[in-house]
């Protein structure tokens, strides 16, 4: 991997889990240092990982201190955070580093105002599943991203799943599918849950029998070599149980409601880049 040093700003869950994903890939954890918030969390990280981890409420520069040296600067804070810590980064940013944000709705533009001229910057969308290595990454380069550096963002988060090079203009959007994604998936599995239990299942077993025949549906969509429309139609008898149910849903315009939700999410996705 060309990576040499890494520093991985912000240790929730995303960071922890490209983190994860970098360590499994075989990846020497001597040559990344992560930052956190509280000391204690610093040490269980060191402890459990063998990483650098610099703590915020004793180090206030950890930031600053964890770029530099680094080749690969990951910014995995919360997007209202994302320009001020570039900024407090920028002195002691390499020349060359290459700077990833995790963050929906900060621009590429606005990450390179922060940091000097030669600083590239990669804005990248992971989803959720990357803690268990099935994420879904769209990726977009600013303007003074090499060959190279590009080839390194991927490889990065080849680590936890699957990556899509795209035009920044289309981030936003797929932030609203991928990013947003799981959240509208364990949303359907909570509704049909509670429908299980209306008819009569105990909670336990409603959750069993929703959560087993959502992953069992989409392992199946993985295996075949079929469209989710073709195998719907594989379950859904003439006159059948299933018809009556996908009528219901049809007639709930199930279509019209996802664009909406989606467009939604798009919207605020905007009014973060905006700063509302």
């Amino acid at each position: 991997m060309n990576i040499n040093r890494i520093a991985i700003l912000g240790s929730g869950s995303m960071g922890t889990a490209i983190l994860s994903g970098l360590l499994a890939s075989g990846f020497d954890s001597s040559k990344v240092t992560i930052t956190t918030k509280s000391e204690a969390n610093a040490d269980k990280l060191a402890d459990e990982l063998g990483v650098t981890a610099l703590a915020l409420e004793t180090q206030p520069t950890a930031n600053a201190d964890a770029v530099a040296g680094a080749d690969v600067v990951l910014v995995a804070v919360k997007p209202a955070y994302v320009v001020e810590v570039l900024k407090e980064a920028a002195q002691t940013l390499s020349a060359d580093a290459l700077v990833i944000s995790v963050a929906a709705g900060i621009t590429t533009a606005s990450m390179e105002a922060a940091v000097p001229k030669t600083v590239a910057v990669v804005r990248s969308m992971p989803n959720t599943p990357a803690i268990v290595g099935r994420a879904v990454t769209g990726i977009s380069t600013g303007s003074r991203v090499s060959d190279k550096q590009l080839e390194t963002a991927l490889e990065l988060f080849e680590t936890v799943g699957r990556v899509v090079v795209l035009p920044e203009e289309q981030i936003d959007a797929l932030s609203t599918i991928s990013g947003s994604g799981p959240a509208y998936v364990f949303y359907l599995i909570e509704q049909l849950t509670l429908a299980a239990q209306e008819m009569g299942f105990a909670e336990d077993v409603a959750a069993m029998l929703v959560e087993e025949t959502f992953a069992g549906a989409t392992e199946l969509l993985s295996a075949s070599n079929q469209s989710p429309e073709a195998l719907r139609n594989q379950v859904t008898s003439p006159n059948g149980t299933t018809m009556q149910a996908v009528a219901v849903l049809e007639q709930a315009e199930l279509a019209k409601l996802f664009s909406k939700a989606t467009a939604a999410a798009l919207a605020r996705a905007k009014e973060i880049a905006s700063g509302k």
